[in-house]
């Protein structure tokens, strides 16, 4: 089996990437949540819970659940004098300017964490107070600040492991993340698929380091020969445009053809699967709001000199969504099933708790937040067989069961 392989988001799932909600949460406070974006302040415990039953169910249906923290401690593990590399890279992309605080952090963590313990706790993010009494010695910044004080904030928004990267047929996007928060969380992934014996050797198709930002909740693959990446408040032209080159330039990818979907660019509907996802070969679950406010625009590789920029080709498609969906994923027809169905206030509210964001494990069968009673009902009578999840904690971060996971191998039938 090889270590990435998805071409589109419906084939069976076989592994997927995860990771468990962990102490990074205890330290959203109030003050901190619109840095953090967070909307509210989830209880762990409960967090917790509703996580290891979505991993539970995944299992059940026959994938393989690996997690995030896992892949980054079998990296370290096997790479001598990889941790030292890793801790200073996290403590300068952490705001740690200082050599004197990098140092003394380096050796706190070092002192006080191993193993996947110091992964957990790189994300949890570390207190002025946990560094002992005699840290006000050293400068006057330390003297004033409170002992609560975050010296290197948490990372809340990584058990959403869709964004900061997304695989692509054989090869990975490792994404530059808009907000500086969020950012950093792609340092895993960036250590992961260079150093890891298992994915060390995994074509990329974006590096992080680029200029451009572009999320993973943004780039949903519609068949091996498509893949489609929303405009979003979370996503540019730019990146989509220089992934479309990398695509097209890989001999031994199949990407021909991306559809780059515009969506309003407000948090509501931060990326595309948060207003779209597709649940069997001819089926979508979509917002309603959003289907008289959809540009679609068609992105191939130039044969000729005369392009329209560079070496690509960009024409606005002049098509309704559903026919666009159908051609581009060679079926006569699909189904674009509303999220809160012809209720706009049940939409609005679904939506905003993740009606639309589904996890296809196989066609036609979807996991969901139960919350969203409205949507999953009207699924079910569109014959969808529909998994319901608790969410009354994972929700409060904006992101449904699509966002949770990262698939990392789906059975290889094109569908």
């Amino acid at each position: 089996m090889k270590n990435i392989s998805v071409i589109n988001e419906i084939n069976p799932l076989k592994k997927v990437l995860l990771h468990r909600p962990g102490r990074e949460l205890l330290n959203l406070t109030p003050d901190s949540l619109e840095e953090l974006l967070f909307d509210d302040i989830p209880y762990l415990k409960v967090a917790q819970d509703e996580h290891d039953y979505f991993a539970k169910v995944l299992r059940e249906n026959g994938v393989e659940v690996v997690y995030l923290e896992d892949l980054m401690y079998e990296t370290l593990n096997n790479n001598s004098g990889l941790t030292k590399k890793f801790i200073y890279q996290w403590l300068e992309e952490g705001d740690i300017k200082t050599k004197r605080w990098r140092d003394k952090l380096y050796e706190y963590l070092t002192n006080n964490y191993q193993g996947k313990d110091l992964i957990l706790k790189t994300i949890e993010g570390i207190t002025l107070k946990e560094m002992g009494d005699d840290i006000k010695k050293y400068s006057l910044q330390d003297r004033i600040a409170p002992l609560d004080d975050l010296i290197v904030k948490p990372m809340p928004n990584l058990y959403f492991q869709r964004d900061p990267f997304a695989c692509v047929g054989s090869g990975v996007v490792l994404n530059r993340m808009l907000y500086l928060t969020r950012r950093r969380e792609t340092i895993y992934g960036e250590y992961i698929f260079k150093y890891h014996p298992n994915y060390k050797d995994v074509k990329h198709y974006y590096n992080r380091n680029n200029h451009a930002n572009i999320e993973g909740g943004d780039i949903i693959n519609l068949s091996k020969n498509v893949l489609a990446i929303g405009i979003s408040q979370r996503t540019s032209p730019d990146a989509i445009e220089l992934i479309s080159r990398n695509l097209f330039n890989d001999e031994d990818c199949l990407i021909d053809t991306v559809l780059a979907i515009k969506i309003p660019s407000t948090r509501a509907f931060m990326h595309l699967d948060t207003v779209f996802t597709r649940v069997d070969y001819d089926k979508y679950t979509i917002h309603p709001a959003i289907m008289k406010r959809l540009e679609v625009y068609e992105i191939k590789k130039a044969s000729r000199k005369d392009a329209n920029i560079d070496d690509l080709d960009i024409k606005l498609l002049d098509m309704d969504l559903d026919k666009i969906l159908a051609k581009y994923t060679n079926v006569d027809a699909v189904n674009l099933i509303y999220c809160g169905g012809d209720d706009m206030i049940a939409a609005a509210r679904e939506q905003w708790n993740d009606g639309s964001n589904t996890l296809c494990i196989k066609p036609g069968t979807i996991i969901c937040y139960e919350r969203n009673e409205i949507t999953n009902n009207l699924l079910e009578k569109n014959g969808l067989n529909v998994i319901r999840i608790p969410s009354a904690e994972l929700s409060r971060g904006r992101g449904g069961p699509r966002c949770m996971s990262m698939p990392l191998v789906r059975e290889e039938k094109d569908g």
